[in-house]
């Protein structure tokens, strides 16, 4: 499987990277500032380019099978629609190449479901990124592709466990966080696994 990784220096799309490649795809990793991406591979291209451009988006995603996603704002906290456009510069690179499928990676409380006191805290504090992904969502659901919503819980630095829950309606019972690694262990998953073709799937330790 060919594939492109948008976010590819960040610490999930890194591990999408490396994860993918071992296990034999071929990858893209498209990246705004490409000596970031310390990794080495006949297997790996790197393309440095700006999400922001729909032009070397859609250059970029022409020849492959299956588009990932885990891109941020440069917004932080602050209200923000740069999710949104990037992700419409992406699908209209899909469209153009005739490519379906994505994995786009958000943020559990995107679609408001964690609950309780904490959880309506969460979502709260991060209200201006989720809207800004919940309508960079809505686009891709909106054109018709093959797509998986991943909407991890809290992300940390701790090493790999493979142990994680999935949760289709909400988000895992009990759960705060999970490893980076582990996201990109469940995202390298889904892009071959038909059970999460337009789902999506709230992951947690």
């Amino acid at each position: 499987m060919k594939i492109i990784v948008f976010g590819a220096t960040g610490g999930v799309g890194r591990s999408v990277v490396e994860q993918a490649l071992e296990k034999g795809f071929d990858v893209t990793a498209f990246a705004r500032t490409p000596s970031k991406l310390d990794v080495s591979d006949e297997q790996l291209t790197i393309i440095r380019g700006d999400a922001f451009n729909k032009d070397e988006v859609a250059a970029a995603i022409a020849g492959n099978d299956a588009v990932v996603s885990y891109l941020g704002s440069n917004k932080g906290m602050k209200k923000s629609s740069e999710l949104e456009e990037m992700a419409k510069n992406i699908v209209d690179g899909m469209q153009e190449h005739h490519v379906k499928r994505i994995v786009y990676t958000a943020s559990a409380g995107v679609e408001q479901e964690i609950s309780g006191i904490s959880g309506k805290l969460i979502m709260k504090l991060l209200k201006n990124v989720l809207a800004d992904h919940r309508k960079a969502v809505g686009h891709i659901r909106s054109n018709d592709l093959e797509f998986t919503i991943v909407r991890p819980m809290g992300l940390t630095d701790k090493d790999f466990t493979g142990e994680y829950r999935e949760a289709q309606s909400g988000v895992p019972e009990k759960s705060r966080t999970i490893p980076r690694a582990d996201v990109a262990h469940f995202i390298v998953r889904a892009l071959t696994d038909p059970q999460y073709e337009n789902t999506s799937i709230g992951v947690a330790t």
